[in-house]
């Protein structure tokens, strides 16, 4: 199958190589024979009913300091791609879900994946309520009594912003912490938005589990463990991946929710397991396919050009 394929993406002089899954995913592709397009989520525009971005041809090497190629920027009509893979990272604000309204009405003539409906109806803090006997104790609200008697409840909890990404914002306060009020105000200051509370689970200290869902099937996993006074176990804030294998209860949690993830046209997904509990179900840009193969497990990023593939076909 010959494809062209546009990447729409964060700068790509700013990716590290070695860890990125969109670069794995356009090493893959371009090993395929595909022709790849780049561009970035301002290159966009809607005019006289057509999607176009000013984008420019690349290629890409897995050589540090020297990844990319790029082509002469041009005007090009997505709806004349075969694949648009919609891979910029949150934050999940307007100029995001703008995104999602654009690049839908490429569609069905161009496949974007994910699918930007169902990205927009999915943000990943909200969508895993659909699932609640899977998640921990969970409040969102602004109201500080509720969150207060929560707390009450609960003693040990977590603070998340709801479109967030990475870790940032996110906070644990201990029984003990006398810094709730403070920390509320400082939301409020800052997100317009309610606050996602958590019990905290101290099985985060064996780790936080990225497991790797393509087109609803389990694909692999790491696990990524906090760093020494550090609650949070991104690796964006230093936590560390490891190989890891999945539990019956990592794949009773895949076997719940990946039906829907196949229905909703999220073909690469990436969920959050802290002990047996799903926190986060990433539909955006997840990330975590190169630590998988790294670690011995299958290749991501050719699972996910198959199943792209497989849905062309069909």
């Amino acid at each position: 199958m010959t494809l062209t394929v546009a990447i729409q993406m964060d700068p790509i002089d700013r990716v590290a190589i070695d860890a990125d899954s969109t670069f794995a995913l356009a090493l893959e592709a371009q090993r395929r024979g595909f022709s790849l397009l780049y561009y970035g989520p301002r290159d966009l525009t809607f005019r006289d009913g057509k999607v176009t971005a000013r984008a420019r041809p690349l290629s890409v090497r897995a050589v540090k300091g020297d990844h990319f190629t790029l082509g002469e920027a041009s005007v090009v009509d997505l709806a004349k791609t075969d694949v648009v893979l919609m891979r910029q990272d949150p934050p999940f604000d307007m100029g995001y879900i703008t995104t999602t309204h654009l690049l839908e009405r490429l569609q069905p003539g161009t496949l974007v994946v994910n699918n930007p409906a169902e990205v927009r109806n999915a943000p990943e803090k909200l969508f895993v309520t659909q699932f609640k006997e899977l998640m921990p104790p969970t409040l969102i609200s602004s109201d500080v009594t509720e969150i207060r008697s929560f707390r009450a409840e609960h003693g040990d909890i977590i603070l998340k912003p709801l479109y967030s990404n990475g870790g940032a914002g996110v906070v644990r306060l201990r029984p003990d912490d006398e810094n709730l009020g403070a920390l509320l105000e400082m939301f409020a200051t800052f997100y317009r938005e309610p606050v996602m509370v958590q019990r905290y689970l101290p099985e985060v200290r064996q780790g936080d589990k990225r497991i790797i869902l393509i087109d609803g099937e389990y694909a692999g996993m790491i696990n990524r463990i906090p760093a020494a006074g550090e609650a949070r176990s991104n690796m964006h804030v230093g936590g560390k991946p490891v190989p890891a294998t999945p539990s019956a209860r990592d794949l009773e949690i895949c076997r719940t929710i990946g039906p829907e993830l196949k229905r909703r046209g999220l073909i690469f997904t990436g969920i959050d397991v802290i002990g047996d509990w799903l926190t986060e179900i990433n539909v955006t840009s997840p990330t975590g396919i190169q630590e998988v193969k790294r670690f011995g497990g299958p290749d991501g990023a050719a699972l996910i050009w198959d199943a792209i593939e497989r849905r062309l076909k069909a």
